[in-house]
């Protein structure tokens, strides 16, 4: 039986959902150390004095170590070296030498045999600071007189990037040109677990063992081996389960290296776990810009041209991806249209806050959000359907391979196929004459369209930039037990994407072995062959790709040991179903179980090594660029400014689907995290940069209640971008939600001439557009 292409359920969840998973904090050594981490209540200060002795004076206290410390635990984290001209980067320690740039910033550590007595001594630390002016606006950090975050620097604009050419001729020639600020409000990401770290130097070995909450544990072992001096290969990283990521866990952070650091200091295993208040301050940030858009338009509402200004608030400093993030809104302004002329310019600025990084399609929802926005408001301006607006702009089906004005080139893509199907399944004619009923009773009733394009399953290496990773394959071994079980390692390190369930459904299928017979390892550095890891929906396009063709291989020397026994060559075999035949005599083949003991039981032919066991990479040649539809109907309260999410449609094209249910999984969970970026979440800041919404009481998150049931469909386009024909869908719901569920609340009050509102759409911001714009109103 054949299981790609059926919803098999999750092999992962037994364990999960009883509680027997193994995460970071399950983790228990013999003689093992708690670090905590005393963090600046300042965003802006200089570090008079400290005065720890109060601290180590406590008994359990094992060490306490401060900034001056810092250059010699470590050197400053790492960042990727994005081919961004003239880019600056500010020096980053494991704690605050002299200065704290944002508030949450680590000042000193505390490593202790019991972690309560730790926390108590973080209380005993004095700290005396010069406050010093705060940065929190990025478009007033970017004027001549605002205080300079970091001096050496010379301002706090870390880089200025333009892609595309000129655009004022072709503005000009525009029948209209359509302009908006929008803001992409800073998120905070947060899965159900957050960071933390078990660090075990073993000075006898000179190796060092941590297990890391990490999407990239190869790329954090390089890192770590490099920072603290050791060989790579004295260095093991361990991903045990992941409790979520969303992109934050694809990174090196300072409290990681300052656990392996002092564990080596100490000869002791130290362990940190981030409580949740740590992980709104310290934890990367996403989103958090601002853009100024203008686009070109005929009064048939075909595009002529695009233009748009970006500011990225990037907070203190540069982690891992801070800077990158922004270039990728850059590169994917186009989305699913015909643009002739584009030209993006972005600026990133430093901020007191915190850092900026990956979240959940990483800087492309920011350009989806801009686009999908821009074409309503075209359509508004006109006069015309907005439907209509993207129909006639839609990039066809004959065209692709696709060369977008900002660089990517699209696989494969019927854009209008995803929505016309969408549109069926909403019935949008008799919607429209809903609507109009209802605002005749003074109802707002509104309808919102998000039709998406994303480049993703990074990443091709001679598309990769230096620093993050070594390039953009992946990589899988598969070996067959002499008992005909079979073991997949893989480079990949899932967090919740189902890959041991995905992964198992291709080698029952290549094979033919009972799914119960596969084991899917990943995430420990010790066992599985190099690979990049889980981001950017690349599990299955590029590490499944590398599976497939390893089982392929796999295949073939099964084929060479069956033929021999059956005195025939290679060639004239077929592999199905877990059975080696003639293709011309069907009666005449082995099982593979059969196959399986010959490798192992001298049954192999000359020229054949004895067993079964093949690795294969796979290095993409380039991005795969799923896509799709989604449409939003909602209610706004008129009395209240409350949005009610009336129904939620998905048609979604993510290439090859392996498991249905996976997938739908995949895109419920997306879609329930841009509907709390469109109405909910906000990181919001005071004016001398202290987080306002640092608790689940301020920062809103959303919950089952929100969303109405989720309806669901989906075409396969394939690619030939890799073997599988498979694009990538972790994150298309949170791509295509925002614009949806926003051009919804426009469209809904489109009678009282509300043209745009900026995410979040709280309640009282809602309301207090309504009132403002009704009669009479301020």
């Amino acid at each position: 039986m054949k299981l790609v292409g059926t919803s098999v359920r999750r092999r992962e969840d037994p364990r999960l959902l009883s509680g027997q998973g193994t995460f970071v904090d399950d983790i228990r050594l013999a003689d093992m150390l708690h670090m905590r981490v005393l963090r600046s209540a300042e965003a802006h200060a200089r570090i008079r004095s400290m005065d720890t002795s109060a601290a180590l004076a406590l008994p359990d206290v094992v060490t306490v170590v401060t900034g001056q410390d810092a250059p010699q635990l470590a050197p400053p984290l790492p960042t990727m070296s994005a081919a961004i001209p003239d880019l600056k980067v500010p020096a980053h320690h494991v704690l605050a030498v002299e200065k704290v740039c944002f508030a949450g910033e680590g000042v000193a550590a505390v490593v202790a045999s019991d972690p309560y007595v730790a926390c108590d001594a973080l209380d005993r630390i004095v700290v005396e600071y010069e406050p010093l002016p705060a940065l929190v606006d990025p478009e007033k950090a970017m004027e001549p007189d605002a205080p300079v975050l970091h001096e050496a620097l010379g301002d706090n604009i870390a880089y200025r990037l333009r892609l595309g050419d000129d655009v004022d001729d072709a503005l000009r020639r525009s029948d209209l040109v359509v302009c908006q600020r929008m803001e992409n409000p800073r998120v905070i990401p947060n899965s159900m677990e957050t960071r933390g770290i078990v660090a075990h130097y073993q000075p006898a070995e000179g190796k060092l063992t941590t297990w890391v909450g990490t999407q990239v544990p190869h790329i954090l072992r390089g890192h770590l081996a490099r920072m603290l001096g050791l060989p790579e290969n004295r260095v093991r990283v361990v991903a045990p389960d992941v409790g979520g990521a969303f992109g934050t866990k694809a990174n090196v952070y300072a409290e990681e290296v300052l656990a392996a650091a002092l564990s080596m200091r100490l000869g002791r295993p130290v362990k940190w776990i981030e409580d949740r208040l740590e992980h709104m301050l310290a934890t990367t940030h996403g989103r958090g810009q601002g853009a100024t858009l203008e686009a070109g338009v005929n009064r048939d509402g075909t595009l002529t041209a695009l233009r748009v200004h970006i500011t990225a608030d990037l907070g203190a400093y540069l982690q891992m991806l801070t800077h990158v993030i922004p270039t990728l809104t850059a590169t994917n302004m186009t989305g699913c249209y015909q643009v002739p002329a584009c030209q993006v310019e972005v600026l990133g600025v430093f901020t007191n806050k915190t850092p900026t990084d990956a979240y959940r399609g990483a800087g492309r929802p920011e350009a989806t959000y801009y686009l999908e926005r821009l074409m309503d408001l075209v359509a508004g301006r006109l006069d015309l359907d907005p439907a209509v607006v993207r129909r006639r702009n839609f990039v066809r089906p004959e065209q692709f391979p696709y060369a977008t004005a900002t660089g990517p080139v699209y696989d494969t893509g019927d854009y209008d196929l995803t929505f016309d199907r969408a549109l069926e399944k909403l019935d949008y004619e008799r919607l429209r004459d809903e609507q109009e009923r209802l605002r005749g009773e003074g109802r707002y009733l509104g309808v919102g369209f998000s039709t998406w394009v994303e480049q993703c399953s990074f990443g091709p290496t001679a598309h990769m930039v230096p620093g993050f990773a070594p390039g953009g394959w992946e990589v899988a071994t598969v070996r067959v037990e002499p008992s005909g079980t079979v073991t997949v390692l893989t480079g990949t390190s899932p967090h919740g994407q189902g890959v041991e369930t995905t992964f198992s459904q291709l080698v029952v299928d290549e094979l033919g072995v009972p799914i119960g017979d596969i084991r899917v390892i990943h995430g420990d550095t010790d066992a599985v062959p190099y690979g990049i890891g889980t981001m950017s929906a690349r599990s299955m396009a590029v590490g499944g790709s590398a599976l497939l063709l390893c089982l392929r291989k796999l295949k073939e020397k099964a084929k060479r040991i069956a033929a021999d026994r059956l005195e025939t060559d290679a060639e004239s075999l077929l592999f199905e179903e877990g059975r080696i035949c003639l293709r011309d005599s069907p009666e005449r083949g082995m099982s593979f179980p059969e196959v399986v003991a010959l490798a192992y039981g001298g049954g192999w032919p000359a020229g054949v090594e004895p067993g079964l066991e093949a690795t294969s990479t796979f290095d993409p040649p380039d991005f795969t660029y799923p896509f799709g539809a989604h449409i939003c109907v909602v209610e706004v309260g008129a009395s209240t400014g409350a949005v009610e999410l009336l129904r939620y449609i998905a048609v979604d094209d993510c290439g090859r689907v392996i498991n249905p249910l996976i997938v739908e999984g995949q895109v419920q969970g997306g879609i329930a995290q841009g509907v709390g970026q469109a109405l909910l979440e906000e990181a919001v800041y005071s004016e001398d940069a202290q987080l306002l919404t640092g608790t689940f009481m301020d920062y809103l998150m959303p919950t089952c209640t929100l969303l109405p049931a989720i309806e669901m469909d989906r075409t396969e386009t394939l690619t030939p971008v890799n073997p599988l024909g498979a694009k990538g869908v972790g994150e298309s719901g949170a791509l295509a939600a925002p614009p949806a569920v926003v051009n919804a609340v426009m469209d809904a009050l489109s009678p009282l001439g509300i043209r745009h509102i900026d995410m979040p759409l709280t309640p009282e911001k809602v309301w207090r557009a309504m009132q403002q714009a009704a009669p009479g109103g301020d």
